[in-house]
């Protein structure tokens, strides 16, 4: 096996999730109570036995940074490899901000000369899913690849969210349209996830910086490579999600309330790690009542849960209902309130008696009509919610917010408050 470097692409600003990646980048997004989106693909590649691993960062990376460290929860602080936090800077050469997916790994391109590498594995770090990336090294080696892009079958109409790929009956591409418009060029789409040969990936991406251009690899690197190089797909079949809508991401977290959910968290022959705070066990009080629901540690829950996710430190009070919601790290919910599908950031306060996604008003946010219209009400890190109030559905509850900020004790579907 040729020397392999991993480069995660997690930059990303991830404006899809509203006011969920507000304050983070969309990676290190809370996801299924205790873990954040990028240990998915971090857990991939120490399960995959890759252990030279980079992370491009941008967006807000501080939280990203934090979560990551050193890598120790990975077992990425090791001698053998380890894990780097590369961010772009000024410089006194030609450094700059990133300008596009192709660009970020040409401005690091001295991180794989330091580690000799001779097979670059570029991945992104906002998606869930489980996948051996040794098993597509060995079929990038024996294709005699210069590139390999993994690819999976997607549903027709979201075909202009992916880049697409034709293939021939040897599954070498022959065509590459990015985010096709119209609906005729197959359902085949590229996961973000390519195999470059070290020399070819970096003679285009010196021939692209030449002109100057946001160099991308959907837009500039892969359909230049088609006509000259062999570039093959590499058929996958097993779990992916992108969670970059509030739709998505809500759906992803419930899902795994199923018995038999198509991710199964609790394999141990494919561990997802992450880096967990040390916090007492969950503690489910005498009158309470949880049901189908993920409790993480440190949550103290006194109420009734129902087919929902709690992060750690999740406090519900007496009295009070949580129900097809998805509440994260350290929220408090007060006496007899009621929260029904509805995405809660970390630190929230919600007071006694608040009804916080209610009635079937379905009226999709005035402000934010593309993420905001499934009925699913998000309330923004640290804002604390009166008791009392009424809030309705598709409501945006800005972060940072205090009891005064709300205009009044009834705020209707599709409503922003802040």
């Amino acid at each position: 096996m040729k020397k392999v470097v991993a480069l995660i692409l997690a930059g990303g600003e991830g404006a899809r999730l509203s006011v969920l990646s507000e304050k983070r980048a969309k990676p290190s997004v809370p996801f299924a109570g205790k873990y954040r989106i990028i240990d998915f693909t971090l857990s991939n590649c120490v399960n995959s036995g890759i252990y030279n691993v980079a992370v491009l960062t941008q967006y807000r990376p501080h939280s990203l940074n934090d979560h990551i460290g050193i890598g120790k929860p990975w077992d990425l602080d090791r001698n053998r490899g380890g894990v780097r936090l590369l961010q772009p800077y000024k410089g006194r050469r030609a450094e700059d901000w990133y300008k596009g997916t192709a660009d970020a790994v040409y401005q690091n391109l001295s991180y794989l000369d330091d580690n000799d590498a001779d097979l670059v594995l570029i991945l992104s770090g906002d998606h869930i899913y489980r996948m051996d990336y040794s098993a597509m090294l060995r079929y990038h080696q024996e294709m005699g690849a210069a590139l390999t892009v993994a690819v999976m079958n997607v549903p027709l109409e979201e075909t202009d969210r992916f880049g697409i790929m034709t293939v021939d009956e040897n599954q070498r591409i022959i065509e590459f349209t990015e985010k096709p418009k119209q609906r005729d060029k197959g359902t085949l789409a590229s996961m973000g996830i390519y195999i470059f040969e070290r020399d070819a990936l970096e003679k285009r991406l010196r021939q692209g910086a030449a002109k100057d251009v946001s160099l991308d690899f959907g837009k500039h690197v892969i359909p230049g490579m088609i006509a000259d190089d062999p570039v093959f797909a590499y058929p996958f079949e097993g779990y992916w999600v992108d969670v970059g809508t509030i739709q998505s991401y809500w759906e992803t977290n419930l899902a795994l309330l199923e018995d038999k959910p198509a991710l199964d968290l609790y394999d141990t022959k494919w561990v997802i790690h992450t880096r967990s705070e040390e916090r007492p066990p969950a503690k489910i009080g005498l009158q309470a009542r949880v049901i189908k629901s993920q409790i993480s540690n440190g949550c103290n829950v006194r109420g009734h849960v129902e087919h929902s996710v709690l992060s750690p430190g999740v406090y519900v009070s007496p009295g009070a209902v949580v129900r097809d919601s998805i509440i994260m790290n350290d929220t408090y919910i007060g006496p007899g309130a009621i929260i029904d599908k509805v995405i809660i950031d970390k630190n929230v306060r919600v007071g006694a008696g608040a009804v916080v996604g209610e009635g079937d008003d379905m009226t999709p946010n005035v402000k934010e009509p593309d993420k905001l219209n499934i009925g699913v009400t998000v309330v923004g890190k640290d804002a604390r919610i009166p008791p009392n109030t009424h809030i309705g559905r598709n409501v945006l509850i800005n972060s940072d917010l205090d009891e005064s900020s709300f205009p009044g004790l009834t705020i209707a579907s599709g409503e922003t408050v802040g």
